[in-house]
């Protein structure tokens, strides 16, 4: 069984920059585990903005520059980043909330013979987004979230899409 760990979006501006959150925060080291323990292939999705943002239709609904390339708010959190250095992953960037770049990736795996698990933030906009459209271009394939490495723009909200992707037959872990 191939095993694909997908970290989403674990970046400073997440974690403890423009949106960052004292949750995102608290769930650092829990993900820096998972991925120190984690036995199979690793990616690591990054939110992507240009210098345009706030003429993007997103920047209109969320006027909080975040994310834009090349900045300090755009790479990932230090502990996080460390810990993929030692794994070894794959990058992929991501103009908005959900990747079909990441779903084009996954196509090359055996859908009935590999396991996704996803972490990251946030549950409920990014995490929730991925793994949707993950189940729904790889319906027979075991598509888990840890919850316990997740965080969302609100306690609130992150257990709505927890309970949403329960909703959708992705397990949840650790709830």
């Amino acid at each position: 069984m191939k095993k694909i760990l997908i970290v989403v979006d674990m970046q400073k501006d997440f974690v403890d920059g423009a949106l960052g959150t004292k949750e995102a925060i608290g769930i650092v080291d829990t993900v820096v585990a998972k991925i120190q323990g984690f036995d199979g292939d690793v990616i690591a999705t990054y939110d992507t903005h240009g210098e345009n943002y706030m003429d993007t239709q997103e920047g209109k609904k969320l006027p909080v520059p975040h994310c834009i390339k090349g900045t300090d708010g755009w790479k990932l959190d230090k502990k996080v980043q460390e810990a993929l250095d030692k794994k070894g992953f794959t990058e992929v960037y991501k103009p908005t909330f959900g990747s079909v770049d990441l779903v084009e990736r996954i196509r090359k795996y055996d859908a009935e013979n590999t396991q996704i698990q996803l972490i990251g933030l946030c549950t409920d906009i990014c995490v929730v987004s991925n793994a949707l459209l993950l189940k729904a271009n790889f319906p027979e394939m075991n598509i888990s979230v840890d919850a316990a490495c997740c965080a969302g723009v609100t306690p609130e909200k992150n257990l709505a899409a927890l309970e949403t992707m329960r909703s959708c037959q992705i397990e949840v872990l650790n709830a």
